[in-house]
């Protein structure tokens, strides 16, 4: 009789008796939304107990998890590493490419390759791999491009991004997260007519090429439905563009600027209505057709409205764009008019600042917010505001930004647990009811 119980409850409720991977940037669908059952809506107050913890060097990337396995990249040097905002200088390492047991954090395999670093906030990578198949794709702050093996760490492909496409890292490294769409690997890449690089993901050669722009920007393509077609949106420093994904051909152009050439946040899409924003209080939104792939200004640049995310991406709640803005302020922004609801200073705390950082993750009507002091928050998000429902500590900061010590590293959701890194552990922590 149980067994029967037991192949019903699979045969109806498969997905839920399941746990989720997170396999890239953002998680399954790159939308910060964690589909678990089963997963804690307050956290116990103090200090969470880890699972298990590996030792890691520097870096911004963030863990993927798939397939019983936690991929991650860092950066090892013996240069002492200094945080200028708008510096270039030199620093020589290995940036290495991780592979960890996702049950006990028990290293699998590693690729290592020597890297000299010519960019401001030199810590390590930026990009979370990126899992699909048997493959894992990841890309490193100076342009490495590497697709490898998911069991064995064989190198499949590699590409050198900067000497392939003569052009150079972006101020603050190579950190738009490559997207796999059907047999392509989309990457920001820049240079002249290259901005945007479809690779095959299975053979590396190049599909198709796309674009110009002065700086290439940190934004991460993105794909979506509009128009009635698919539309590939890319942002960069001097506009946001929609490409058809098969071709790269363009569909359409918005003039878009930024003052320092922060482009970061991906386009959200809510609708007919498609939103950007930048540092320093750039922000547009874009009205889209219904019946072919073109798209207009509805507003842009409106002062004391919208928002302007830096390392964090914003979320969308029904009619509602939530997200933490360039000071660190949390806000509830009315997406249709750019009308800015409320903002709170929670969840980071009384230590707004630049670049002020909180990854936002949504499980069910709670959210998961893990910000820069190192402190896992939970709370609810609605149009009136933000409540804060729990609070426990995770990690310590071990970067610094702006006089204050930080963690700017997205996190993974995934098999009732969270998996955390700074620039010395990677740690995992069960969120599981």
């Amino acid at each position: 009789m149980k067994r029967s119980l037991v192949l019903l409850m699979l045969f109806f409720f498969p997905y839920e008796m399941v746990a989720d991977d997170w396999p890239q940037w953002m998680g399954p669908g790159r939308d910060n939304i964690w589909r678990e059952v089963g997963i804690l809506e307050r956290l116990p107050k103090g200090q969470l107990k880890p699972l298990w913890k590996s030792r890691v060097a520097g870096g911004y990337s963030g863990p993927a998890v798939s397939q019983g396995k936690v991929f991650m990249t860092d950066f090892v040097t013996l240069d002492p590493v200094k945080v200028d905002n708008f510096g270039r200088k030199t620093f020589t390492g290995t940036e290495r490419v991780l592979c960890f047991g996702e049950s006990d954090g028990t290293l699998r395999w590693k690729h290592e390759y020597p890297v000299t670093y010519t960019i401001s906030y030199p810590s390590g990578p930026r990009c979370t791999p990126t899992v699909s198949g048997n493959k894992v794709y990841a890309l490193g702050a100076e342009g490495n491009l590497f697709c490898f093996d998911v069991e064995s760490g064989k190198k499949i492909w590699a590409k050198a991004l900067k000497q392939e496409y003569n052009t150079k890292s972006a101020l603050w490294g190579y950190a738009s997260h490559p997207l796999v769409d059907g047999n392509k690997l989309i990457c920001t890449v820049g240079g002249e007519g290259s901005h945007t690089v479809a690779f095959h993901k299975d053979t590396g050669k190049e599909l198709w090429r796309s674009q110009s722009a002065k700086d290439q920007g940190y934004c991460p393509p993105s794909i979506i439905k509009a128009g009635g077609v698919r539309q590939l949106i890319i942002g960069h420093t001097t506009a946001i563009a929609s490409l058809d994904p098969e071709s790269g051909r363009e569909n359409w152009v918005v003039p878009y600027g930024t003052t320092i050439g922060s482009v970061i946040m991906t386009p959200v899409q809510s609708g007919e209505h498609l939103f950007f924003g930048a540092f320093s209080n750039n922000n547009l939104l874009v009205k889209l057709a219904k019946d072919k792939p073109a798209a207009e200004v509805v507003w842009k640049n409106l002062p004391r409205a919208g928002m302007a995310p830096v390392n964090g991406q914003p979320i969308l709640d029904g009619s509602t764009l939530y997200g933490v803005d360039q000071n660190g302020a949390l806000m509830g922004v009315e997406l249709a008019s750019g009308k800015r609801l409320w903002t709170t200073p929670r969840p980071i705390g009384n230590r707004l600042g630049d670049s002020g950082t909180a990854f936002i993750v949504r499980h069910g009507k709670h959210y998961f917010f893990f910000v820069e002091t190192g402190h896992l928050v939970t709370g609810t998000l609605t149009p009136k505001g933000f409540v804060e429902t729990s609070r426990a500590f995770l990690l310590a900061p071990t970067n610094n930004a702006y006089g204050r010590e930080v963690i700017w590293c997205p996190p993974a959701f995934a098999n009732k647990r969270i998996y955390v890194r700074n620039d010395e552990e990677l740690a995992c922590f069960s969120l599981a009811e």
